[in-house]
């Protein structure tokens, strides 16, 4: 059973950088796509960021340039740094886990499913 468990977050100002990551308990060592969303108070949830077992990684286009997405596959555990953030970048943070390769944030394509999600870490941006 795969098991997401964030960590970091926080607050900061306009125009700093945060770094969020995630651990990963997963059973063995097949294909996976691992996935940053984020959901401000009353907006949909955004898939940001993801990256395959391949380091194949997709940005959305709000955060493409500032936030890069890492996976370290000695510890399992899944990194978003960020960085220039602005303050409509402030929101509910999580991971989130798919079996298989496929693994994009890319929109207008068919999305990965992503069937374990963590429970999620607030990142405040002020000005």
């Amino acid at each position: 059973q795969v098991q997401l468990a964030e960590s970091g977050g926080g607050s900061v100002q306009a125009g700093g950088s945060l770094k969020v990551s995630c651990e990963v308990y997963k059973p063995g060592r097949r294909n996976f796509c691992l996935g940053w969303f984020r959901q401000a108070p009353m907006k949909e949830r955004e898939a940001i960021a993801s990256i395959n077992v391949n380091n194949y990684e997709t940005y959305a286009e709000s955060v493409k340039g500032r936030f890069t997405i890492s996976f370290d596959s000695a510890e399992n555990i899944l990194h978003l740094q960020m960085s220039n953030l602005k303050p409509q970048d402030t929101g509910m943070y999580q991971c989130a886990f798919a079996w298989g390769a496929y693994c994009t944030v890319k929109p207008n394509v068919d999305q990965p499913r992503f069937e374990t999600w963590g429970q999620g870490t607030q990142v405040t941006v002020s000005t």
